[in-house]
């Protein structure tokens, strides 16, 4: 155990060495070009906002059921089932028909599964219906169905508004899900939380729909920004799905910010289409229900590029143009709980964790020197090594440090210490037994490397578990005490054994104590 080849050696110290210096960058002052990374400081420790966010799919799951309405009338014509009187009433279809009996047969049934393929869909558990008086039927969405919508918009809102933060420039957020219907936004440093706010209050939904000359079938009657009232046609000649890019600009000859946007393929050709026939008319920018624009259309616009202006700032613009780019949320986000850490709170909260940090680092050293001596002095050495590991290894990964990452170091520290006692320990019985101390020192290292591992494995499973069912500051706990655990490894059975080795071969023919 005590013997090292050159080899070895050079492994040993340059991996030391080449993680070490990943930990220096923590402490340049300008951007390296080269190697930009650092242990970033999470919401607790830096300051920010805390978001708790909330689906409502209520609105989603109206649309859900509106578009069983052909499937549904469908699957009765194919089976010859006479209906009447279908109604759309909130999430629910609701219909006459003449034959109940044979209609659950054809909706639950297995026998037509092979027979109507149109049954299979409804055997998915997605639909559930109920029997009603006067041979009425009502559908609606089951208990799984509607599981399945409100995970499909879970996740789908999670990604827009991911995109949402990251084109704002937000360093490191934190979003994750919590629970079925909520999302948790963590934006350490954040400056300024009310525009986050309203980026993630808008959900987004960009239609362009034509003005309507009169108070005809199938309009809306909304308001548009300047107090104008239109008559809007439902038709949506194009949405916000058919947009590639938009981005914020000033429009030269008035100097007022607008929003340029460029179409896809299919898009391009709906709105060449719709613009060619439609010259001399209005056409109405709808976002979120709300009418933004009505310019008029003086000539086709075919080339798949268009503007929209709506007397904003450009900051207005800006945001606009970030929205439709990121695309539309399924619902509407809802916050539920909102948190701000001020700055002076988290810097209390390093200095809290830094001096916690250095008091017990400082005893551990005192104690070890005065236990040990000279191998005191090389399990200290290795202690520090073993700091700068763990944030060597912390940069490379760019993670955020919370507070409780802090006390995953801090009890680093003290399993550090714990593994060269254990140590230490076992090389003392064994000088009471073996003449030379060469053999006690690698005996002692021998044996106690199996409950060194046992501890240290242990350990490390249980931080292993905290990472994979934690969440927030318990993953941040987690990771720095499974680094920790590793670096720790490596220090007591490699750099602090080669230390140990060099005195007790330079020693050999001495009495060496411990």
């Amino acid at each position: 155990m005590l013997n090292f080849t050159k080899i070895n050696v050079v492994i040993i110290y340059l991996i030391f060495l080449i993680i070490s210096t990943f930990s220096i960058l923590n402490f340049q002052k300008r951007d390296n070009i080269y190697l930009d990374k650092k242990v970033n400081l999470g919401l607790d420790l830096q300051g920010g906002s805390y978001l708790l966010l909330e689906i409502n799919s209520d609105s989603l799951v109206k649309e859900k059921i509106q578009s069983k309405v052909i499937p549904i009338k469908k699957l009765l014509r194919e089976n010859n089932l006479n209906y009447s009187d279908f109604q759309i009433k909130n999430k629910k279809l609701l219909f006459k028909i003449d034959d109940k009996d044979k209609f659950e047969v054809i909706f639950l049934s297995k026998k037509n599964n092979s027979v109507n393929p149109y049954i299979e869909n409804y055997r998915s558990f997605e639909l559930d219906f109920t029997e009603l008086e006067n041979n009425y039927i009502e559908i609606l969405f089951s208990k799984f169905g509607l599981l399945t919508i409100n995970n499909s918009a879970l996740k789908q809102s999670i990604e827009i508004v991911r995109r949402r933060i990251d084109d704002v420039g937000t360093k490191e957020p934190t979003i994750l899900q919590r629970g079925e219907k909520r999302i948790l936004v963590e934006l350490p440093g954040l400056k300024d939380p009310e525009r986050i706010k309203k980026l993630l209050g808008k959900t987004a939904k960009l239609n362009f729909r034509l003005v309507a000359e009169n108070k005809e079938f199938g309009v809306d009657e909304l308001i548009s920004e300047t107090g104008e009232k239109l008559m809007i046609s439902k038709r949506i000649i194009m949405s916000g799905e058919n947009l590639v890019d938009a981005q914020p600009s000033i429009q030269n000859q008035r100097g007022e910010p607008t929003v340029s946007f460029t179409l896809d393929r299919l898009g391009a050709q709906k709105f060449g289409r719709a613009t060619t026939d439609n010259v001399g008319k209005r056409l109405a920018i709808v976002l979120d229900g709300n009418i933004i624009s009505a310019p008029n259309i003086n000539e086709p616009i075919t080339s798949g590029n268009g503007m929209i202006s709506g007397n904003f700032t450009f900051q207005e613009a800006t945001d606009l143009a970030l929205l439709l780019r990121s695309g539309a949320l399924p619902t509407p986000l809802n916050v539920v709980e909102e948190r701000t850490v001020g700055p002076d709170l988290g810097e209390d909260s390093i200095k809290s964790g830094l001096t916690s940090l250095i008091i017990g680092f400082i005893l551990v050293i005192i104690f070890m020197f005065y236990k040990y001596r000279i191998f005191g002095l090389i399990a200290n050495l290795a202690l520090i090594a073993n700091l700068l590991m763990l944030v060597g290894i912390l940069t490379i990964l760019e993670a955020t440090l919370t507070l409780p990452g802090i006390a995953g170091i801090i009890l680093t520290v003290g399993m550090a210490v714990d593994a060269n006692v254990l140590i230490f320990e076992r090389i003392k019985e064994e000088l009471k037994t073996e003449k030379s101390s060469i053999l006690a020192f690698d005996l002692g290292y021998s044996k106690a490397k199996i409950t060194v591992l046992d501890a240290n494995i242990t350990t490390l499973i249980a931080a292993i578990i905290l990472f994979a069912f934690g969440s927030g500051p318990v993953k941040g706990f987690a990771i720095t005490l499974g680094i920790g655990i590793i670096t720790t490894l490596f220090t007591a059975y490699f750099l602090a054994r080669h230390l140990t080795s060099l005195i007790v071969l330079k020693n050999n023919n001495k009495e060496i104590k411990i």
